[in-house]
């Protein structure tokens, strides 16, 4: 429908546009809110609705409040500035409890309201991203500018802040800009002509340590003035290294890096174990909210025992179960992120009869492992969620009396729940994290126990001795 239309915003989308009707047609609306009146025009169709631009609030909610980064209305990086904090973790929450309730039905556990990233003075979470990136562009005039994506575009917006970054971070990454500009080096571009395509700085959560990465499109000797001039600035980081990607896609860096100067690595001690955590590493981006998914986790897990942790990437979970005096064995299928754990291990001081780390991936190693040799499992894996043929590994054959399941994807956690609750586990709780403040992005720990096998008692055994009648629909004859 062309035109502009006064429409009632009446629910959100799974990509965080706030959701209208306009005859039969949907529409995305993207920095709007549940309960608003708003001006639209209508745009182009992405095939679960229409895109429709705000033209103006007609009628604000009362959690609308004013974005504080200047770039929040373009910006990809994030889509609910505009939204109270209280009111994105409600959001949040009702999401999951949707994507779960269509799949699972009335065996759908209760989905405890969202935690929280701690706020700030104004109630709001700000430079929480402990990994900061930023994408360089070629400017207009042949220059280079350092932004992030427009939404849903391959278009950068320059910035001048990123309030979701520690300030720490902002201050290399712009550093950084600033001497590849006086040395006149491109930006990659879309083709990857130029050399500038990405910029990656890993800080410690009290922001005393910071490492950087640039990625570029090759060597050139035109990069090494810059990233030396960058260890000579108030703003140097304590390491810096170049990783080299010519490849288009969605990946950030290559498989090339050589150290340019200093550290590799920042000691991140927030978690009780010191982590070894690169910029490029299989590491949490928000560490105050991967303090609480370790905690949920190890609150599921409360007596010692033997456990198996699948997608364990680089031991958030591992370490941390492991000093609680578990016995831990890690499955991860990345080489970086194994030589990481195996790194983090050394560097805690924990032995391989506490830590076994097995280097593989979970397919292959899951057939490798008895029925009943854990206690429980720690399920972590990818957004795409674990294969079918990990779950029926887990549930059909391991089956551990307990397992906690934690997911970056809602419907992922959903198959994954079904493959449980088929198997004979019942889902104890969902509880939801908020690992990405002012995005629609759910992170969340479950938790499934084996259901106890019922046996009969004496008294109902000796009635029904001899008794030749059939077992009723969907159960099994007592053994």
């Amino acid at each position: 429908m062309e035109g502009e239309h006064v429409v009632a915003l009446s629910g959100t989308d799974r990509s965080g546009a706030a959701v209208a009707r306009l005859g039969e047609e949907r529409l995305l609306v993207h920095g709007g809110m549940v309960g608003e009146r708003v001006r639209v025009r209508c745009g182009a169709d992405v095939g679960h609705g229409t895109l429709a631009e705000l033209l103006e609030v007609v009628e604000p909610s009362p959690w609308r409040v004013v974005p504080r980064c200047r770039h929040a209305a373009v910006c990809g990086g994030c889509s609910w500035q505009h939204v109270a904090y209280p009111e994105q973790l409600r959001l949040k929450t009702r999401l999951l409890e949707r994507v779960l309730q269509r799949a699972l039905g009335e065996t759908l556990p209760a989905v405890e309201p969202m935690r929280g990233t701690p706020a700030g003075a104004d109630g709001t979470p700000w430079g929480f991203r402990q990994k900061s990136a930023f994408v360089f562009a070629p400017e207009p005039g042949g220059g280079l500018a350092m932004g992030h994506f427009v939404r849903g575009t391959h278009e950068v917006v320059p910035v001048v802040e990123c309030p979701v970054h520690p300030q720490r971070a902002n201050e290399i990454a712009f550093a950084l800009r600033d001497e590849l500009r006086a040395g006149s080096v491109p930006a990659a571009g879309e083709r990857l002509r130029g050399l500038a395509r990405h910029v990656l700085v890993r800080t410690t959560q009290d922001g005393r340590e910071a490492v950087a990465l640039l990625v570029a499109t090759r060597e050139d000797a035109s990069l090494e003035a810059p990233l030396q001039a960058l260890g000579r600035r108030p703003e140097r980081p304590e390491g810096l290294a170049l990783n080299l990607h010519d490849r288009p896609g969605p990946y950030l860096v290559g498989k090339e890096t050589r150290r340019v100067f200093g550290r590799g690595h920042v000691r991140e001690e927030a978690l009780g174990p010191a982590f070894l955590v690169s910029p490029t590493a299989f590491f949490q981006t928000n560490v105050a909210a991967a303090g609480e998914l370790v905690r949920l986790v190890a609150a599921a897990l409360p007596s010692p025992g033997r456990l198996l942790d699948l997608y364990s990437g680089a031991g958030l979970f591992a370490l941390s179960l492991a000093r609680l005096g578990h016995t831990v064995t890690a499955v991860e299928g990345s080489r970086k992120a194994s030589r990481d754990a195996e790194l983090n291990r050394r560097t805690n001081g924990l032995g391989e009869e506490t830590l076994r780390l097995v280097p593989a991936t979970v397919e292959a190693a899951l057939p490798r492992f008895e029925p009943d040799a854990f206690d429980a499992v720690v399920l972590d894996p990818p957004r795409d969620g674990a294969s079918p043929l990990v779950l029926r590994q887990v549930f059909q054959r391991l089956r551990p009396p307990r397992a906690v399941l934690v997911s970056c994807n809602p419907d992922a956690l959903a198959r994954e729940l079904q493959q449980a609750l088929r198997a004979g586990y019942r889902a104890l709780r969902v509880q939801p994290v908020d690992m990405f403040p002012h995005t629609p992005h759910v992170e969340a720990v479950a938790v499934v126990e084996r259901s106890p096998v019922r046996r009969p008692t004496r008294t109902s055994r000796s009635r029904t001795r001899g008794s030749r009648t059939r077992p009723a629909r969907g159960h099994s004859p007592t053994p």
